[in-house]
């Protein structure tokens, strides 16, 4: 088994990964993953005790027990870039002995859930609702990094549908979908909507808001609104769903996003005060993931 470069897979000093912080003891089999770092202690206040409170720059980790079950808290921060350090870290504090810098002999699979809040591209997905992501449609450019040859990772007609229905600017990267966890789709589907998350790699431009900037193309959005393909279409935005979709494919990790919808960008409706919401769909998560 080759030995991973020191300058790859970077430790610090008292034995943690170098982004997260965090030593393999210390992370549980179960990840609720948040882009804010205030909403870690949201989850872990429910948790019967917490072992491990670690924070380093946006990356802020609870990690105890609930119900009998160890969970640990994470966030992520903004974006598909954040979620490349985040689920290339978590691998690594499962599968790679991090002294010898070697992959172990046995692989173990993480569940990781992402709760996050989320604009609705369709009038009939309600603000206030639950958008479950089938699949990741990525926007971003991350995951064409890396070497998706013969993993079954990409749904590539899929992806050529979508191409050739919304006239794809050769400028842009080439658009990528990636399925959720079938496993974990089919726990989190009750009381949930249930659709393909566009992953932008923006807030503003890539999401087709403008403010002093104009668009390259202005009707994108409603090109993917009325995008669908075997039932399935479009129902959301966001900015890490591709990319956690497609590297825990890839790292052969269970994965799922759960967002509350705040935003509905047909209706032009926004939830100022989203804190009840959010409180709402951890409650939901963690009674599915202990029961």
């Amino acid at each position: 088994m080759p030995v991973i470069k020191s300058t790859d897979l970077l430790i610090c000093e008292d034995g943690s990964i170098y982004h997260l912080a965090l030593q393999p003891h210390q992370l549980a089999d179960t990840v609720i993953m948040v882009g804010d770092p205030d909403r870690v202690a949201l989850i872990s206040n429910h948790f019967d005790t917490v072992e491990y409170r670690i924070a380093n720059r946006e990356f802020k980790t609870h990690t105890g027990m609930l119900n009998g079950k160890r969970i640990t808290a994470l966030s992520s921060g903004i974006g598909a870039d954040n979620v490349d350090i985040v689920m290339n870290e978590l691998d690594a504090l499962a599968n790679i002995d991090l002294l010898t810098h070697r992959i172990k002999p046995e692989h173990k699979t993480l569940n990781v859930i992402r709760i996050g809040t989320s604009g609705s591209i369709q009038a009939d997905v309600p603000v206030g609702s639950f958008a479950l992501s089938s699949y990741g449609l990525g926007l971003d450019n991350l995951l064409h990094f890396y070497d998706t040859n013969g993993s079954n990772t990409l749904d590539l007609q899929m992806s050529g549908a979508f191409m050739k229905h919304t006239g794809w600017n050769e400028n842009l990267s080439k658009p990528y979908f990636v399925k959720g966890s079938d496993e974990l789709i089919r726990k989190f589907e009750k009381g949930t909507i249930k659709g393909i998350t566009a992953t932008a790699p923006g807030f503003y431009g890539p999401q087709g808001r403008v403010l002093r900037l104009r668009l390259a193309d202005p009707e994108l959005n409603e090109k993917i609104r009325s995008f669908s393909y075997k039932d399935e279409r479009v129902i959301n935005f966001e900015m890490e769903t591709s990319a956690l979709y497609g590297l825990g494919s890839l790292l052969n990790h269970r994965v799922i996003t759960v967002c509350a919808l705040i935003a509905n960008r047909v209706t032009n409706e926004f939830v100022r005060d989203h804190k009840a919401l959010i409180e709402k769909l951890i409650d939901l998560v963690l009674e599915r993931i202990t029961n």
